[in-house]
């Protein structure tokens, strides 16, 4: 181990070669920047000296250099790219920008100097800057906007002079030729009041896109006619005033006219503001077409002046304000959109809403508190949109008693409720073009019809509503929808049968995560301008190619996250020309190589296939998890030499199996020949003769040729299977064992049905090969008289040895019976041994 502060040889070498030789590696390793779009785009954050680091290409068109250690821009800073068209300088702790530190820069549009605290500005510090929109001057500790040499840059569209310490708004004169300006922002300044003149700048042109940001400043003051016939975007004044100075300070803003004009407060304030009576009086003198207020609370005993000088705006926001109710409208309102967002309703305010007669858009929206839904909408005929959505509404009986005389609605919007029951009654809303119930749990679809009388919709999003269809007219009525979204959703065993057959002009159908197992042959049969169909997420098994053949229109088809195997060619024969999208990702895919074809369609298919990266094989298991994209076909090309090789050896194999099915007797008792042969000296003499004949002769047997010679003198003991075979044991091993190794004879008993017995002829079979073998032990044939001649011509085997060996032929006659007794007595008695007692009983 080396000693410690001591370099290891290998550590040496390596920084050796950093220093000397300027390989990859090393480059790599030195290389301050980065380069997040090749020749274009460079970070080089952190830098710890000045200028523009060698390794950025004069084609650089956006540039990064925040959190550098630059402290001052000379002249001529940024030659080296001339093509910059974003730069940012964020907290470069900068002090000093000297004239034309920026002139190379014609094409230049961003530039960001945020958080630098900026003591020097050359008076030509920007010049050189022809295309300059956006120059961002936040936290540069400005205070006054008379020392900011920008007068030059007419293309400039937003100023933001964000978290400055300005205390004065007077624009210098040039702010009147900067006829671009979109957005100009003193965020966060320390303005305190606003006196008349102090905007002279903008009453030249027109300024109606110009958003002016007053927020979070100090003002206790706006001289009256400080606003007087200055015309802008919009007006934002959040946090803008002293608590108890905002209803003086309002009244300032006569005489402006303004598109959008927001008060209030920020939520993440310490302490929002109360709503004192009267704080909005100052703006009856203030012409706009939009007024939004944001963040009050206790509006209950001071809510009456709400809505006195804004009557007569088109457009009113509520955002975050702690309204309770709605009281004292002005009868000539002309509000004819009103939102109420995050407010204190516990009932929706229908009957004082009623009195907004010109009201065209309303919602109530995200009002934790709103439960109820009792009130009336009454006489709002130019009713168009009403959204009360993400609130916690209970009611039932939706939705006709509740819109009285409000025949013009064509949006309704009540999805991301608590429980809305649907009674089929939609007689004063029957011109409704978008019903949206989405996250709502609803009572009475898939029951019964409740749509019949929305035959002019269009839109119906019934998503995750915990409907159950149950009706096969659940939709009948909707005879001109367009879009049906019923997503999360189930239908009655799981099963999607004829439940749109009366949807003849559907263009978007959504049933994902709806728990499908099966989809019945005509589902989709009236389907035939359906262009987008989600069915993913749910348990089909196959893509049955007649389901989907009338969906000539279709143009994208989700089946995503099914238990799909593989796309078969008649299905893929069957996707309309139209498609352009389809996504069949993370289905159970079976990459085997029978399904070959379609792993090649999927190479094929790149651009219509969608999250291909998902396309995933579930089986075999070698291949789990392989993407089907990048999946190698050349491991199911398997060369002819192999395919013939492995014919021939399966071809053996069949052949060789069947050989032993076929023989199994004949092998085993060669085996056990085989193994007698071996062991001939361990032979015995237990019996005189095994006896071979046909359980049909088993009588015979017994009364004409066992009971003679066992019970004779001398007696004979034979073997005979139903006796002496042990149980337990094959038949083929008792035959050999117990039969032949245990015999000095064999008597073969020959009738008819001998003749007719496979298990006969396979003994005698064995009988003739022991006889070979031993070359001693005969076979004693006995044939009976009624032998069927010419059956016994037919076996070949057994007339060719009848005719080559003498036989005994049993004929029922006395003097037949005695020379077959005397003759078969004296074939067993040769080489028969005698015990004492057979020899006592002779």
């Amino acid at each position: 181990m080396p000693r410690r502060g001591v370099l290891a040889v290998g550590t040496l070498l390596v920084l050796l070669q950093l220093a000397f030789v300027p390989s990859p590696l090393a480059g790599f390793l030195l290389d301050p920047c980065l380069e997040v779009t090749p020749n274009t785009t460079f970070r080089c954050t952190g830098l710890n000296s000045s200028g523009v680091p060698d390794g950025v290409p004069n084609t650089t068109q956006n540039l990064d250099l925040s959190f550098s250690n630059l402290k001052s821009l000379g002249s001529n800073y940024f030659a080296s790219v001339p093509e910059l068209e974003l730069l940012d300088l964020s907290r470069c702790h900068l002090h000093t920008i000297e004239d034309n530190s920026f002139v190379d820069l014609r094409r230049l549009s961003t530039l960001i100097l945020t958080a630098n605290s900026l003591q020097h500005l050359g008076k030509a510090a920007f010049h050189g800057l022809t295309s300059l929109k956006k120059l961002v001057l936040v936290e540069t500790n400005r205070t006054s906007l008379s020392e900011l040499p920008i007068g030059h840059l007419h293309t400039l569209e937003e100023l933001n002079l964000g978290h400055n310490s300005i205390t004065s708004l007077k624009l210098p004169e040039y702010f009147a030729n900067m006829t671009s300006l979109r957005h100009l922002s003193f965020f966060s300044n320390n303005i305190t009041s606003i006196s008349r003149g102090d905007l002279d700048a903008l009453r030249e042109g027109n300024r109606l896109n110009l958003t002016l940001v007053l927020s979070l400043n100090r003002i206790k003051s706006i001289e009256p006619g400080a606003f007087a016939g200055i015309h802008l975007g919009e007006l934002a004044l959040r946090s803008a005033f002293e608590s108890t100075m905002m209803q003086t300070s309002l009244q300032g803003l006569a005489g402006l006219q303004v598109r959008r004009l927001i008060v209030g407060d920020f939520s993440d304030r310490k302490r929002v503001q109360d709503f004192e009576r009267g704080s909005l009086h100052g703006l009856c003198r203030v012409r706009m077409e939009e007024f939004v207020l944001i963040c009050f609370r206790n509006f209950e005993d001071n809510s009456g002046t709400l809505f006195n000088c804004v009557g007569n705006v088109s457009t009113i926001r509520l955002v975050g304000v702690g309204l309770e109710k709605i009281s004292q409208v002005p009868v000539w309102s002309q509000v004819k959109q009103l939102e109420c967002k995050k407010c204190s309703f516990e009932d929706v305010p229908a009957v004082n809403l009623s009195i907004f007669k010109e009201l065209r858009v309303l919602r109530i929206t995200k009002n934790k508190k709103l439960k109820n839904f009792k009130q009336k909408f009454q006489g709002l005929s130019n009713l168009e949109v009403i959204d009360l959505s993400e609130n916690s509404l209970t009611f039932s009986g939706c939705c006709s008693s509740r819109f009285q005389n409000c025949s013009n609605l064509k949006h309704l919007n009540l999805s991301f409720n608590s429980n809305i029951g649907l009674t089929g009654d939609f007689t004063n809303v029957q011109n409704l073009l978008y019903l949206d119930l989405q996250h709502t749990t609803i009572f009475g679809p898939g029951l019964y019809p409740v749509f019949p009388s929305l035959q002019r919709l269009i839109y119906l999003d019934i998503s995750h509503t915990k409907t159950e269809v149950k009706s096969q007219c659940m939709f009948c009525g909707l005879n001109s929808l367009q879009v049906l979204k019923m997503a999360g959703n189930s239908f009655e065993d799981n099963k999607l049968a004829n439940n749109f057959k009366n949807l003849t002009h559907l263009h978007t159908l959504d049933i994902s995560s709806c728990k499908l197992e099966h989809v019945d042959q005509s589902t989709f049969d009236a389907l035939s301008e359906l262009k987008e169909l989600n069915i993913s997420n749910n348990k089909l098994l196959t893509f049955s190619p007649g389901v989907y053949q009338p969906l000539q229109a279709l143009r994208v088809l989700d089946f995503s996250r099914n238990q799909l195997t593989v796309l078969l060619g008649s299905a893929r024969e069957t996707l309309p020309n139209s498609l352009v999208l389809l996504d069949i990702s993370r289905n159970l895919f079976d990459c085997s190589c029978v399904h070959l074809d379609f792993l090649e369609w999927i190479k094929e298919k790149q651009e219509l296939l969608q999250n291909k990266e998902q396309m995933l094989c579930h089986t075999p298991s070698y291949v789990a998890n392989v993407s089907l994209v990048s999946f190698d076909l050349s491991s199911c090309h398997v060369s002819v030499g192999k395919i013939a090789s492995s014919v021939v050896v399966l071809l053996c194999v069949v052949v060789f199996l069947f050989l032993i099915y076929k023989y199994y007797f004949q092998l085993y008792y060669s085996v056990v020949l085989l193994s007698g042969c071996k062991h001939y000296a361990e032979r015995g003499d237990t019996y005189d003769a095994f006896v071979i004949h046909s359980s049909k002769d088993q009588e015979w047997v017994t009364k004409e040729l066992v009971e003679p010679l066992e019970g004779g003198k001398p007696p004979f003991h034979l073997c005979l299977y139903y006796r002496d075979f042990l149980p337990g044991v094959p038949i083929v091993t008792n035959i050999i064992q117990e039969g032949f190794l245990s015999s000095r004879n064999v008597i073969a008993v020959i009738s008819t049905d001998f003749l007719e017995s496979k298990w006969c002829s396979f003994e005698f079979d064995i009988a003739q090969s022991w006889q070979l073998v031993e070359g001693k032990t005969g076979i004693i044939m006995i044939v009976l008289e009624d032998v069927n001649k010419a059956l016994l011509r037919q076996r070949l085997g057994l007339s060719r040895y009848l005719r080559r060996n003498t036989y005994l032929e049993w004929k029922d006659k006395e003097i037949s019976k005695h020379i077959f007794w005397r003759q078969l007595t004296g074939v067993l008695l040769e080489g028969k041994k005698w015990n004492h007692e057979e020899v006592k009983l002779m």
